[in-house]
This record gives structure tokens, C-alpha cells and sequence, in this order.
């Protein structure tokens, strides 16, 4: 049950502050984790359709 648990607190947490965390990277290495994320997330799909499809 805790295994469910804290990752969905995480989760939330991320979520709820996502806002001042993407601010203090962005202060601190001056660029946009927003465009990192998409940029995995294509990556990631772009896999596994890959895979799916051989």
C-alpha cells in the first residue's frame, strides 16, 4: 500500500508546486524545463511506437 502512496504524494507535490520549481531552474541553468519535458516525452513515444511497430 505505501508503494501507492508516495509516489502519488510526489506526484501531487510536483504538480502543486511545479511553478517555483520550474522558476529556480530556470534562475539557476537559464533555460525552460517546460521544453525539456516535451522534448523527453517525444523522445519516449517516438521509442516505443518505434518498438511497437518492428
Amino acid at each position: 500500500m505505501i508503494k501507492f502512496i508516495i509516489p502519488a504524494v510526489i506526484f501531487f507535490f510536483v504538480v502543486l508546486f511545479w511553478e517555483k520549481i520550474n522558476e529556480a531552474i530556470y534562475k539557476k541553468f537559464n533555460i525552460k524545463i517546460n521544453n525539456i519535458i516535451i522534448l523527453i516525452l517525444l523522445v519516449i513515444l517516438g521509442i516505443i511506437f518505434a518498438l511497437l511497430y518492428y
